[in-house]
């Protein structure tokens, strides 16, 4: 059925009065299994006198007639839509993708004329989001950039890498700026580093794996590490929060030296700032090693400051952004 044959009315009783009636607008998110909406829908769609759809593909469709609800695929007009409700009828409008902007419209402009008698309008989200659900956007956009891209198509784990530290560190940089929309943004980037190399493991002939792997995996990690959330364990403060996580870190790892596992291609810095960390959390008595020279000096002092909760990092680009800017007031520029 199509807009040029859509009866407005059918079967119209000339003694009824012709009460303007109802208009609902069903929407609907295509991030949600077809066929699992709410119940105000259902009841909705079951009490219909019409309810139309102009796309015969919507993946709603084949729910809505298995549970009975008869559907006309038309595409009305504004007026015509407006005439189908004459005599006190509820018409559901089961939405496309787009949200039927053009039909809206219409009925806005005739609404606006003042002309005609509108019935109720109303909108009704059938289905809603749940918390995450553009993930599974960004997972479809990512797998068709890397079938369709010349350049993301030919994209090893190797080749992304030095994009994945640089990223790293553009949201270092967002977070000790301070600015939000930075931050939301750097996030993106780093999140994509994720799915763009998960998307190209899954074509590794050896050991495949894919983005559900990947958050299956940490979801798994969590649970376990959390016994305190998930579990009969107990913890009233951060610290045995972080004996928790070290005690079943330890067990999964089984490691032979609290030295295992950091990486040693880490900026200096962060790689002394966590070796004394792993030291002093495991109460350790190891002296840093005498020697002289800078890298000595350097080392004494990140453990230091890992001593007294400093990062050395964070602080010695602190010192570095206030040197620039002196710098900078040197040559007469804003700092």
């Amino acid at each position: 059925m199509n807009a040029t044959s859509f009866d407005p009315a059918p079967d119209q009783d000339p003694d009824v009065p012709l009460a303007p009636g109802r208009i609902v607008l069903l929407t609907t998110s295509h991030r949600v299994a077809p066929g699992l909406l709410s119940w105000p829908a259902w009841q909705v769609l079951h009490a219909a006198d019409r309810v139309l759809c102009a796309d015969g593909a919507h993946p709603q469709l084949p729910y809505l007639r298995e549970a009975g609800i008869r559907l006309d695929e038309a595409s009305p007009t504004a007026e015509e839509l407006v005439a189908a409700c004459a005599g006190g009828r509820t018409v559901v409008v089961v939405a496309t993708g787009e949200g039927e902007p053009a039909l809206t419209d219409g009925l806005a402009r005739l609404a606006g004329s003042g002309r005609v008698s509108m019935p109720e309008l109303e909108l009704l989200p059938a289905s809603y989001d749940l918390p995450g659900a553009r993930l599974l956007d960004l997972v479809q956009v990512m797998d068709r950039i890397r079938v369709e891209c010349p350049w993301s198509s030919q994209q090893t784990h190797k080749g992304l890498a030095k994009y994945g530290i640089e990223e790293a560190y553009e949201l270092v940089e967002a977070i000790e700026d301070g600015d939000r929309d930075e931050l939301r943004e750097e996030l993106g980037d780093v999140l994509l580093q994720v799915v763009f190399h998960s998307r190209i493991a899954e074509e590794d002939p050896d050991a495949p794996f894919s983005i559900d792997d990947v958050a299956g995996g940490i979801v798994a990690k969590l649970v376990h590490r959390h016994p305190h959330v998930f579990g009969d364990e107990t913890a009233s403060t951060p610290e045995e929060v972080k004996g928790h996580w070290l005690r079943t870190k330890a067990i999964e790892k089984q490691r032979e030296s609290v030295t295992d596992g950091i990486p040693l291609g880490q900026p200096g810095l962060a790689l002394a700032s966590k070796l004394a960390s792993r030291v002093r959390t495991a109460a350790l008595e190891v002296p840093l090693p005498a020697g002289e020279g800078i890298g000595y000096e350097l080392l004494a002092l990140a453990a230091r400051a890992e001593a007294e909760g400093v990062d050395p990092e964070a602080a010695l680009r602190v010192a570095a952004r206030t040197y620039r800017d002196a710098v900078r007031r040197a040559e007469g520029l804003p700092g």
